[in-house]
């Protein structure tokens, strides 16, 4: 993080680090930071400056998606509001679907907005991991809970 701050511009905030298994075929964890930057570039410029920052890492252009890296680095949300353009889309368009993205990033700016949901980060996130209680109908008794082993291959109900 030092060399984004160093580079890029003035790190105001930085998530401790959070570690989340791999999506796709890598197995190995992953450690997730979020880190919110100060700086005067444009949102295409700030990309292709991140992109320079992760081949000096090492990072290698082509590969299979989803394969572990030596550093991944995306812009996700955008002071100024959403933004488009052929190569970045802002905010990003998987972030509220992410706990590796969502949790360190409430942690730093839990109330930062989503310009197209209006959500906080601390909303989504919670949208995303928090418990959600059984419906009132199910409370009642009125939907019968299908106990473990109750499904079948095809996934239907059997015995009950």
């Amino acid at each position: 993080m030092a060399q984004i701050g160093a580079s890029l511009g003035a790190v105001m905030a930085l998530a401790p680090p959070m570690y989340s298994r791999p999506i796709g075929p890598s197995r190995r964890l992953y450690a997730n930071t979020a880190l919110v930057l100060m700086t005067d570039r444009d949102p295409e410029t700030l990309l292709a400056d991140l992109q320079t920052l992760e081949r000096a890492f090492g990072r290698r252009a082509g590969g299979r998606r989803w394969t572990a890296r030596v550093l991944d680095c995306d812009l996700v949300l955008w002071s100024g509001g959403a933004f488009a353009s052929p190569s970045l889309t802002l905010p990003h368009r998987l972030f509220r679907e992410r706990d590796f993205v969502l949790g360190p990033a409430a942690v730093i700016a839990p109330d930062w907005r989503d310009p197209v949901t209006g959500l906080t980060v601390r909303q989504l996130r919670q949208r995303l991991t928090g418990q959600r209680p059984l419906p009132r109908s199910a409370r009642a008794g009125r939907i019968r809970i299908v106990p473990p082993g109750a499904l079948s291959s095809v996934g239907r109900a059997t015995d009950f």
